[in-house]
């Protein structure tokens, strides 16, 4: 048994496979990487009644990575390049062997992987992060479950500029409804809700425009979405509804998407 380990900027996510498959999963919250790694490791044998001795090795990835020196417990413990770990669990977890992958995170990662190789193709620090920090400002909560109840019922007109507001027609693939300036027509009467629907409609259009020019760029018509930010279902609506509509791109999201790169890490 291998355990793959992500230690993110907030949440560190643990999964067990043997023999190829994901047999457990799970996710632990602290404020430094030493005790995110034992907590989540921990936690992953003690919930499931695993034996020390079964545990072959760790793998460990992610940005807290660096800061875990020495074995685990005594354990083999082995450090995985976070692209690497990233590309390698979106080809297991999609089934497919020449991708695009956007990791949304804290930021958002864009990565291209095939049997050629795994690489870095670009990103940009808009994500998860950005929602959250956004909201600290603008919003009453800036928990993330609160951010999506609020958005729920939130009307985009009132924030953003659309095509509409300056234009009677359409301009070529764009239709009248289609975001001019994102935050552009900030109206006084917008509401909590308005604004945090509009925050989700910022990040995920920014994300989507650019996982959509790097498919583009390499002939794929699918974006393969993992990470925290994968299972954001007003997020997906964005990418359905701006990005496939406009360029035509498929976005993915695959069972498993936010342990991706713990899952990525275990199997490289």
């Amino acid at each position: 048994m291998i355990i793959g380990i992500d230690i993110g900027t907030t949440i560190t996510k643990a999964v067990s496979i043997e023999n190829g498959k994901i047999i457990r999963k799970v996710r632990t919250k602290a404020s430094d990487a030493v005790t995110s790694a034992t907590g989540a490791f921990g936690k992953i044998i003690l919930e499931n009644e695993i034996a020390m001795n079964v545990i072959e090795g760790i793998k460990i990835t992610g940005v807290g990575a660096s800061k875990i020196k020495n074995d685990i417990f005594g354990i083999p413990t082995s450090r995985v390049d976070e692209i690497k770990a990233i590309g390698t669990g979106g080809m297991f977890l999609s089934g497919m062997n020449n991708i695009i992958i956007a990791n949304i995170g804290t930021g958002t990662a864009i990565i291209e992987a095939n049997e050629r190789g795994i690489s870095h193709f670009g990103g940009s620090g808009v994500g998860g992060g950005t929602i959250i920090g956004l909201a600290k400002k603008l919003l009453p909560t800036a928990q993330f479950s609160g951010i999506i109840k609020l958005a729920q019922t939130g009307n985009l007109s009132r924030v953003d500029l659309l095509l509409e507001d300056i234009m009677d027609t359409d301009i070529s693939f764009l239709n009248r409804e289609t975001t001019a300036a994102n935050f552009g027509k900030m109206s006084d009467n917008a509401s909590s809700a308005d604004i945090a629907l509009a925050i989700i409609n910022m990040v995920y259009q920014v994300i989507g425009v650019l996982s959509a020019f790097a498919a583009r760029a390499k002939n794929i018509k699918q974006v393969i979405v993992t990470g925290n930010g994968s299972d954001n279902k007003l997020g997906q609506k964005v990418l359905t509804d701006v990005i496939t509509s406009l360029y035509g791109i498929e976005f993915i999201y695959p069972a498993d998407a936010e342990y991706t790169t713990a899952i990525g890490a275990g199997l490289a």
